[in-house]
């Protein structure tokens, strides 16, 4: 009988070492928040699991979440090892399409019933079913189909997790998000415009070693990634604490690398991890490359007034409400500490 590869055997044949593979698992193990003596665990998990079944669907969206995935200079051990699931259907990868796509996408659900993970990026369009549909299939009924016998459910991207670009105003689709619809089955939302790769194979690890999601945030982000604000970490906060700020791109200030709070930079009130993990192989993030952040991992980001006017302004809602939202944040980040501290001690005691 033909011995199914494992994920360590996939990596080893694919000339991943030793080395840098415990590398990879002791950064997944502090980006989720757990203690190093997790890092053996994850790594057992890891090379001992079977490629675990994949079905990526994709409705009203740009294909910018896949671009983050699959558009890098060159391989990561994280895109080796996203490339190591079984990844049975996607529209844009495969190489199937007609009939043979929509048979590869029933074939992979009856195979692995209950044990498949379903990724979503896009809204879906319920204002009327022939705005979007595949192989004449809605697209909320490809939706409810696929889920039915999935383990779980990650919605890849801010049009997925909470309708993004399509469901701005006035919305003339209908979108809305994937937790909106799926109410029987685990949602993940990992939102971004795009979202960060890093984030994506994570949950997928922490799914492989525990077999269990990780802790969730109120809009059901992971908490070891969306613990904080941009703000929290950004390199550029020293300068906001000294009242820094650049007033154009091109003055004395930007050249110095001041804060962009006076630019629009909604830093104070986005929760991701962009400053930490940062993109393009951790080389940079927006604010780093001059650019402030347009808070694209939250909720209803594109209806929140123009990109370049100081929250100060109102933009966001009054003065009280900013206020209200600043401290609401810094609730949340000390929930996020203590959360943290807990999870560690769990699994510490656990291991």
């Amino acid at each position: 009988m033909k011995k199914i590869p494992t994920l360590g055997d996939i990596l080893q044949a694919q000339g991943v070492s030793r080395r840098g593979f415990m590398k990879y698992c002791a950064a997944t193990a502090s980006l989720l928040a757990l203690p190093p003596a997790m890092v053996p665990r994850i790594a057992n998990a890891l090379e001992q699991a079977r490629r675990p079944s994949v079905i990526w669907l994709s409705f009203q969206e740009c294909t910018g979440c896949t671009e983050s995935l699959t558009r890098s200079s060159s391989p990561t051990l994280e895109g080796l090892i996203f490339d190591s699931i079984s990844l049975d259907y996607h529209h844009t990868l495969q190489a199937a399409s007609g009939d043979a796509a929509e048979a590869a996408r029933h074939a992979a659900m009856e195979e692995n019933m209950g044990q498949y993970l379903v990724l979503v990026d896009g809204s879906i369009p319920m204002g009327n079913p022939g705005f979007s549909t595949i192989a004449g299939i809605s697209n909320y009924d490809m939706l409810m189909e696929t889920v039915e016998g999935a383990a779980a459910v990650v919605a890849i991207g801010s049009c997925a997790a909470f309708g993004g670009i399509p469901g701005a105003n006035p919305n003339p689709t209908g979108a809305v998000s994937v937790q909106d619809l799926v109410k029987d089955k685990p949602v993940v939302n990992v939102p971004g415009c795009p979202p960060i790769p890093m984030v994506i194979t994570a949950v997928l690890a922490q799914f492989l070693t525990f077999g269990q999601l990780p802790e969730l945030d109120i809009h059901g982000r992971p908490m070891a990634f969306f613990g904080q604000t941009i703000h929290d970490r950004c390199y550029r906060r020293p300068f906001y604490e000294q009242g820094k700020f650049a007033e154009t791109f091109d003055d004395e200030g930007a050249r110095k690398g001041w804060c962009l709070f006076k630019l629009g930079c909604t830093g104070p009130i986005t929760y991701n991890a962009c400053a930490t993990v940062k993109w393009n192989a951790g080389t940079s993030f927006p604010i780093e490359s001059g650019h402030p952040c347009l808070g694209c991992s939250e909720p209803g980001f594109w209806d929140k007034g123009g990109f370049y006017a100081p929250l100060s302004t109102g933009k966001f809602g009054s003065g009280e409400k900013l206020a209200g939202a600043a401290v609401a944040g810094v609730a949340l980040g000390a929930a996020a500490a203590v959360a943290g501290r807990r999870r560690q001690a769990k699994y510490t005691k656990e291991a």
